[in-house]
């Protein structure tokens, strides 16, 4: 009896021990766990890529108003009629194809005579008609050219405003995908030099963000925190930025 209680005593004794063992093993590993846990989400090193790449328009939309004036309605449209004509003409003969003139319909103002004080009356005074000529192309260097010359149409008599023309670059996803992937690097041989002054080196991308990308003129140097996109300019200048965390390596 003796004996069996004493084998029961040990037993018990033994299995305690195991679970305190196991214990304190379960203890370490995880506190391992945790240690490394936490190193992998403090020890990285934050840097900034940038990219940038001069680019030439390869579209624009180019915009000509153009009105008369007349005390009959009739005799304006048949004014403007004839404007439009010359225009367009113009226009044709400089290279530039039909097919890239666009015409708004024509816009009609009456126009009322003004009293004493400046206000309207409700007697006609004239009527004002006005169109605009729209003209969007790939031929951008040629329809520059011909904008430029554009006054040559005032000396005929038509009241004539040419606009600037607005510029725009059409592969911006490729650009964007370019510059984005050297902004990238950029940013890898930064942290590499940063990690390489204290003996360290760099791992895997922890996370990676997107920053301002933009398209100025090519001497401007303004920054926008939404991205500026300039439509004024033939020459441009894109800019691409990313913000990237990498791991440190000891």
């Amino acid at each position: 009896m003796e004996n069996s209680n004493f084998l029961k005593n040990s037993q018990i004794v033994i299995l305690g021990i195991c679970i305190a063992i196991a214990t304190i093993v379960s203890s370490v590993i995880l506190s391992r766990g945790f240690m490394n846990i936490k190193r992998f989400s403090s020890e990285v090193i934050q840097v900034t890529g940038a990219a940038e790449k001069k680019i030439l328009s390869d579209y624009m939309v180019w915009r000509l108003d153009f009105s008369r004036r007349d005390l009959q309605m009739k005799a304006a449209f048949q004014k403007l009629k004839e404007d439009f004509k010359a225009v367009r003409d113009h226009l044709i003969s400089r290279g530039i194809a039909e097919g890239e003139i666009i015409a708004s319909p024509v816009r009609t103002k009456i126009l009322y005579r003004k009293n004493e004080k400046g206000n309207d009356t409700n007697d006609i005074e004239g009527y004002l008609l006005s169109q605009t000529l729209e003209v969007r192309s790939y031929q951008v260097e040629k329809v520059t050219a011909v904008s430029r010359e554009a006054t040559e149409l005032i000396t005929q008599g038509i009241e004539l405003v040419s606009n600037p023309p607005d510029y725009f670059y059409t592969k911006l996803p490729e650009l964007k995908h370019e510059l984005l992937s050297q902004a990238t690097a950029d940013a890898k041989k930064r942290a590499e030099q940063m990690a390489s002054s204290t003996g360290s080196r760099i791992g895997t991308i922890r996370s990676a963000r997107m920053g301002v990308f933009q398209i100025t003129p090519v001497n401007s140097y303004d920054v926008s925190d939404w991205g500026y996109n300039d439509t004024t300019s033939l020459e441009k200048k894109a800019n691409a930025v990313v913000k990237v965390d990498f791991a440190i390596l000891s």
